[in-house]
C-alpha cells in the first residue's frame, strides 16, 4: 500500500484552507446588506417589545410585577439598545484583533480572504447595530470606562487562542438571545429582522472562532491553556457583565437604584443566562479552557 506523502502539517493545513473556502462560499451566497434589509422608515411602534420580555433583567422580579405594559416595552428597546452598543464595541475591538492577526500573512491563502470578509460582516452589524439603537430612541450606551480601558489593552496584546476564544464568547451569548428576539412577534419588526441578519451571519464568523481556537491551541503547553484560559474567562466576564447598561433603568422611567438591585438578584436572568451558555461551556471543556480561576470567573459572570 501506497504511502501517503502529504505531512501532518500540510494536511492541517490544507483542512483549514477548506474550511474558509466553504465560509467564502456561505458568504457569497447568504449575505445581506442591512440598508436595504432593514424597514428604516417607519416610524418606531411602541406597541412592540425592543426584546423578548423573559429576556429582560427584571422579568420575574417584584417590579417587574409592578410595571405597565408600556413600562414594560419601553424597558426591553432600551435593554436591546444597550445589547446593540455593547455588541458595536466588542465589534470593533473584534475587528482590530483580527487585522492584527492577518496584517503579515499570505494574501493569496483562503483565511486572509475570509478575515476581511468577517471583517466586512461586522462593519455592517456595527452600523445596523448603531442605527436600530437610535431607532429604538435610546441614548449611546457605553460600558464603563475601566472597561473601554482593559478593551484597549485586550485588543492591543491578546492573540491566538485567546482572541478568538473570546470573540466566540461574545457572539455566542449574542446568538442565542438573539435566536428568540427574532422569532418573538411581540418584538418590534425592525429589530427581528435585524437579529435575523445578525444570527446568519455570525454563524460562520461561530464556525471560524472555534475553528481557529482548536487550530491554536494544537501545540499549546498547560503553561499556555492556563493563561489563556483565564484571559478568555476575563474577557467573558467584561463582556458580559456590559450588556445591560445599568443606565437603562432611569432611561425607561424606572427607579435605576431599585431596578439595579433587583435585577442583580434576579435569579430568572441569571438561568437563561447559564442555560444559553451550556454549548459554549461544552466547547471550551474539550479545548480545555475550563481550569479553576476561569471557571470562578464563568460562575460570578452566571454563564455556568
Amino acid at each position: 500500500m501506497a504511502r501517503s506523502t502529504v505531512r501532518p502539517d500540510d494536511q492541517d493545513r490544507l483542512q483549514d484552507q477548506d474550511v474558509t473556502r466553504r465560509l467564502l462560499g456561505s458568504a457569497a451566497k447568504l449575505s445581506y446588506d442591512p440598508v436595504t434589509e432593514v424597514d428604516w422608515d417607519t416610524p418606531l411602534d411602541k406597541d412592540f417589545h425592543g426584546a423578548s420580555p423573559e429576556w429582560s433583567t427584571l422579568y420575574g422580579t417584584a417590579y417587574w410585577a409592578e410595571l405597565t405594559e408600556a413600562q414594560r416595552k419601553e424597558l426591553t428597546r432600551q435593554e436591546a439598545a444597550s445589547v446593540a452598543s455593547t455588541g458595536i464595541w466588542f465589534e470593533m475591538i473584534l475587528q482590530q484583533m483580527v487585522l492584527r492577526d492577518i496584517y503579515t500573512t499570505d494574501a493569496t491563502d483562503p483565511r486572509f480572504q475570509w478575515a476581511l470578509t468577517e471583517i466586512a460582516d461586522e462593519c455592517r452589524h456595527s452600523v445596523m447595530f448603531a442605527r436600530g439603537a437610535a431607532k429604538l430612541g435610546a441614548p449611546p450606551y457605553r460600558p464603563h470606562r475601566a472597561v473601554v480601558e482593559l478593551g484597549r489593552v485586550f485588543k492591543t496584546l491578546a492573540f491566538g487562542e485567546a482572541a478568538y476564544a473570546a470573540i466566540l464568547v461574545a457572539e455566542e451569548v449574542l446568538d442565542v438571545m438573539q435566536r428568540d428576539w427574532m422569532r418573538d412577534e411581540r418584538v418590534v419588526p425592525f429589530v427581528r429582522t435585524i437579529n435575523n441578519i445578525h444570527v446568519v451571519e455570525e454563524s460562520r464568523h461561530m464556525k471560524f472562532a472555534r475553528d481557529e481556537t482548536r487550530r491554536r491551541l494544537r501545540d499549546a503547553g498547560p503553561l499556555r491553556r492556563r493563561v489563556g484560559a483565564f484571559v478568555i474567562a476575563a474577557a467573558s466576564y467584561f463582556i458580559v457583565t456590559s450588556m445591560v447598561s445599568r443606565n437603562v433603568y432611569a432611561n425607561a422611567g424606572l427607579d435605576p437604584r431599585r431596578a439595579l438591585a433587583e435585577a442583580r438578584a434576579n435569579e430568572h436572568h441569571k438561568s437563561l443566562m447559564r442555560s444559553s451558555c451550556s454549548g459554549l461551556m461544552d466547547f471550551l471543556a474539550s479545548a480545555r479552557l475550563l481550569t479553576r480561576p476561569a471557571l470562578a470567573l464563568y460562575r460570578r459572570a452566571n454563564l455556568i
